[in-house]
């Protein structure tokens, strides 16, 4: 079965940072979590340059893919690094580098701490990964059908699960 729009894919990949010298720095490795990814294709749930080369592959086949900042987290914008007040982090621990999770406009956004100068504090909004150029390694390990339950959702489900509850099981 090829991978088309509608289907949950299992997958194992290797995610790198492509460096300016062309060498290669792995930043997630599903292999080493022993936890495969699992998506339901053509939903939104992964990046679109990864998913438009995974369209009509099949279980086996293996690939590299390397992605350039527009077509995975965007070109760096750098509007997006802003000076804000410490009192907006409340009690939270800060330090160059710390990231939280906040409310954008658009939904949910990662905020880096850039420096730290008394009360002002310097924030970078991009994603920690706008302006790299990302490659995976993929192995497609399986392809199925999605159930109503999942396209209804827009994701995969864990197995024995029914609109997102877990159907009570006898023990026989």
């Amino acid at each position: 079965m090829s991978i088309t729009a509608h289907q949950v894919v299992t997958l194992h990949y290797v995610l790198s940072d492509v460096l300016s010298d062309g060498s290669t720095r792995v930043l997630d490795d599903s292999n080493e979590r022993h936890k495969p990814l699992e998506y339901l294709h053509s939903h939104d749930n992964i990046l679109p340059g990864l998913e438009r080369a995974l369209e009509g592959k099949k279980v086996g086949d293996e690939l590299s893919v390397t992605l350039s900042p527009a077509d995975a987290y965007g070109l760096r914008n750098e509007d997006l690094v802003q000076e804000v007040s410490r009192a907006s982090f409340g009690s939270a621990e800060l330090a160059p580098g710390s990231c939280f999770q906040t409310e954008g406009e658009a939904g949910p956004q990662i905020v880096t701490v850039l420096s730290i100068d008394g009360n002002n504090v310097t924030v970078d909004t991009n994603h920690p990964l706008a302006g790299h150029t990302l490659r995976y390694q993929v192995n497609v390990l399986d392809v199925r059908e999605a159930t109503r339950a999942e396209l209804a959702k827009g994701h995969p489900l864990p197995p024995g699960t029914e609109h997102g509850k877990v159907e009570d099981r006898k023990v026989l």
